[in-house]
Parts: C-alpha cells; structure tokens; sequence
C-alpha cells in the first residue's frame, strides 16, 4: 500500500529578500554588468535608431477613434483599449465638493514587471529603453514588459511583447514572484484603473536585445535623481521592493491601520460615469476638449510614428495637463527614526474613497491660491523650503502612454511639521509605506514614485 506524500510546509516570509535588495541598491561600481554613466549613450543611441515622431492633429485624424453618437463618448471602433468619458464627483468636503471632467475609462487590467536576475551574487533588474507618445523625451527606462491587456492580447495587430511569459507564467521554469500587487493609477485622470506591478526573478537564460540593458537597484537609484529618465511604470513597480522591517515608529502598524481605515470610512464619494457630451464647464472644438477657463487639462489627438514598437504608428487621444505639478514627502526625524508625512487624499477616480499620497499634491497655477492653501495646509513649506533642507528634487513625467508632456516636480523636504498634523495627515516611517505598497490601493501613484526613491537609495533619510 502506497504511503501518502505529506505537503511540505514552506516560510510564509522570505527574510533574506529585503537583504538581496538593499545588496542591488549598494552597488552602483564595480558589480554591475553596464556602467550608470553609459545609459545616457545607450538612450541616445536608441532614439537614433528608430524614428520617433509624434504630432498634434485635429480629433477627425484620429483613425479608428470616433465620437458615439448620443454619449459623446471618445472611443475606438474595436471596442478595447480605452475610452474618454465623462465623470461627476461628489465629496461634500473641502474646496471643490464637487465636480464634472473627462475621464480615461479603461477597465482591462495592465502588466507592469520588471525581470530580475542574479550576476556574481548582486540582483540585476533588465530595464527597457522605451518610447511612449506622451513622454517629453519620448524614450525612457521602463519595465521590462510594460503592457495592458489590449496590446499583448494583440488588439493593435503588432508584434508581441517580449518577456511576457515570465509574468503571465511566473511559476514555469523556474521563475520566482519576488513582489506582486494589483496597484492604482492617477485617480484625477483614471476611473478605478489598475495594473499588476510585479517583479520576477529568472535563473534561465535572457536573450540579449538592443533596447534591453540589466542595472542593479542602485543604479537605477541614481539615475532616479536625474530629470525625466526613469519613467513612472518603473518607479511604481521600484516602490513595492520589499525591505526591512525597521526599528520603531511614532504609530504602531495596528494603529496607521486603524486610522487609514477610519479614513475611508469617513469619506463619502459618489463618483460616477457620465456621458462626455452632458460634462458640464467643459467645450470641444475639433482639436481639443477643454475646460472653460483653460485650466486642469485637455484631452487632445495625436498621430505617433514609433519604429521600436508593436506597432510602428497609430493615432490616440492623451490627456494634456495644463501646468506642471509639484509632488512632495515633508520629513522629519523623530527619536532617531525617519518619518514621512502622508496625506489620506480623495480623487474620484479612486476605487475606494482615498489612497495614502504625498504630504503636498497639486498644481498650484491650476487654483486660487486660497483654495490651494485650503487644500494643501504644507504647500507653503514646500514652494519656500530652504534649498539646505530639500533633500531631493527632480522633475519625473507621469504615464507617457495616455498623457502628453506631463511633469511633476518630486520632491523629499525636511521640516519641523507638528507631529500631530491636521485631520487626514499621519506621520508613517518609510518601512511603514513600503510594507503598505506590497499590498494594492493603499498608496497613490505619486506616493510611490517617492517612495521608489527610498528603496532604490536615490534619497537616504
């Protein structure tokens, strides 16, 4: 009689993970397979390679896009993709209770991932020189499969994505999930997008290819402190690294918890989709849609030339913002230990009420200074801080896929904030926010972007 195999229990927790990590962020020399100094050359040559051209053109250039009629909602004859519709919002709190925008509506679920691979001891991240539309420079470093579901579906009719199968398969051949979360996208542009962010480790072999280079955390880190090179899919997926656990914090993890929790709870939102016809303070001429004081944003059409990708050239609606916006942590030692002010913040598009975000979010030309200053109570702290004490600034672009030309200055401020801040503020350690940022919907795009600077080391608090 045969005898039953028994299941072999297994660690619920890596502990030597966040070790491997901090190991990669170390090193920035000798150990890496490419010098940091390289990569600007290596883009360059990228650009040079192919021919990238995007142009602005009226909404009847769009191909396969169209106006339906009845909703006025933007959208493509295919039925995927993405469509632009309309979105009213309402909060009963602060200095906009309500509201009425466009909004991009793109409900399939996305892949960003970033292969990872181990080269004499030291965790190599395999990093994309890739172009989107939206991107000031057009090319930047992404993940290394940076996809929704409609492209490596093949919807475009292009080629594939290369790498795919590393995340659609993670387990085969040897591949091992090191983080893996369904995380929020910008919840004043999106309603209730999400992407899988994951990082996958490979033993096997990665065929060499010209637009692929491996960098090790701390490279990347470094090259986080320059303007507009890393782009935001990379620096989402880079904030859900594991890391230590840490030594103390002003707030228990039961306690942040509990009051992020409360927050939630007390936050009414009604955000719903409406047609992008009936949107009211909003016009459309036949090249952009606009708000009828010229601020926020415009959603416009481009035609895009782009030889590196899927598909070497289409057309697309993007947002555009009007102005750049200003993104920043205020921190402070306490007891020895450094603390990030994070601010429990609304947006409608938002799957549920609020997202942990930065200390300070907005774009301060885009309102009246008293209601940014209602809204903001620590913009003053960051727009006047003594440069001695801004600890990091670097202007990054947002999601060059679906917006056009933009640009949030990041920022890392020290400052002698009250420890007990206003209502909807907490002071968390950065341990705090990265354990938070494994798990989906805790934290906002911006607060992640900041947060990929603590765990690729391109800030030390």
């Amino acid at each position: 009689m045969a005898t039953a195999t028994l299941p072999v229990l297994r660690e619920r927790v890596d502990h030597g993970l966040p070790a491997r990590f901090a190991r990669s962020a170390a090193v920035t020399g000798a150990g890496a397979l490419t010098r940091t100094a390289d990569v600007a050359g290596w883009l360059d040559e990228r650009r040079r390679a192919h021919r990238f051209a995007v142009r602005r053109v009226p909404f009847a250039g769009l191909e396969g896009w169209s106006f339906a009629p009845g909703t006025g909602n933007l959208a493509h004859r295919s039925g995927r993709f993405f469509t632009v519709e309309g979105l009213a919002v309402t909060t009963g709190t602060g200095p906009y209770p309500s509201w009425q925008q466009p909004v991009i509506h793109q409900p399939e679920v996305g892949i960003l991932g970033i292969l990872a691979k181990e080269f004499d001891g030291v965790l190599h991240f395999l990093m994309q020189a890739k172009m989107e539309p939206g991107n000031p420079n057009l090319l930047q470093l992404s993940p290394t499969v940076q996809a929704t579901r409609s492209n490596y579906t093949k919807a475009h009719g292009g080629s594939g994505v290369r790498h795919l199968d590393h995340f659609l398969r993670p387990g085969r051949g040897g591949d091992r999930v090191l983080a893996d979360s369904l995380q929020s996208e910008h919840g004043a542009w999106f309603f209730r997008k999400s992407n899988r962010n994951m990082i996958v480790e490979t033993t096997g072999d990665v065929p060499a290819h010209e637009d692929f280079r491996w960098l090790t955390l701390g490279q990347l880190g470094e090259l986080l402190r320059l303007d507009n090179v890393v782009n935001m899919d990379t620096r989402t997926v880079l904030a859900g690294v594991p890391g230590p656990a840490g030594s103390g914090a002003l707030h228990s993890d039961t306690e942040l918890l509990s009051w992020f929790t409360a927050e939630r709870a007390r936050h009414e939102v009604d955000a719903r989709l409406i047609p992008l016809g009936r949107v009211a303070g909003w016009r459309r001429d036949d090249r952009e849609i606009a708000h009828e004081r010229g601020r926020f944003f415009t959603v416009v059409a481009v035609s895009v030339e782009a030889g590196s990708r899927e598909v070497t050239g289409w057309t697309q609606p993007l947002i555009a913002p009007v102005g750049r916006g200003v993104a920043a942590f205020l921190t402070r030692t306490v007891d020895g230990v450094p603390h990030l002010l994070a601010h429990a913040r609304v947006e409608g598009g938002f799957l549920d009420t609020v997202e942990l975000a930065p200390t300070v979010q907005c774009v301060p030309e885009n309102h009246h200074p008293d209601l940014v200053r209602e809204g903001q109570p620590f913009l003053d702290a960051v727009l006047r801080a003594d440069p001695a004490r801004v600890r990091y600034s670097a202007v990054h672009s947002e999601e060059g896929g679906r917006f056009l030309d933009a640009e949030i200055r990041y920022m890392v401020v020290e400052a002698d904030a009250p420890l007990d801040p206003p209502p909807g503020y907490r002071w968390c350690t950065p341990a705090q926010l990265t354990a938070l940022a494994r798990h989906g919907h805790y934290l906002n795009v911006q607060a992640r972007s900041l947060l990929a600077l603590v765990t690729s080391g391109a800030v030390r608090l």
